[in-house]
């Protein structure tokens, strides 16, 4: 089974930008960090890990107006983060999933 990478930061690019508040981009790396855990223990089936992605963001989808309450939205910044980072996870585990397809649920 392999580990993810430890030196990737999660979401770097939204915690570096003063726009985002830390606690609601700490809520969407525990979303992401589910899919690091599933992956982990080696699961291979696409459907199962498409599954667990729809959660991740059907969960980061219902953070939008907790962002918006605290100033903030997941806008063009964040949806590059988030995408950049669940691309960087889905070739780390070499997971033949697309990308947008990985996060097609989103309304963001």
């Amino acid at each position: 089974m392999k580990k993810f990478d430890e030196a990737y930061k999660l979401l770097e690019i939204m915690y570096r930008d003063g726009y985002f508040p830390d606690f609601l981009v700490d809520k969407i790396r525990e979303l992401v960090q589910n899919v690091i855990k599933l992956l982990e223990t080696g699961e291979r089936d696409l459907e199962k890990i498409q599954k667990q992605l729809d959660e991740m963001t059907q969960g980061i989808n219902d953070l939008q107006e907790e962002f918006e309450e605290n100033d903030s939205e997941i806008e063009t910044v964040a949806r590059e983060s988030i995408a950049e980072t669940v691309d960087y996870i889905l070739k780390w585990f070499a997971i033949e999933i697309d990308l947008e397809d990985a996060i097609s649920a989103r309304d963001w």
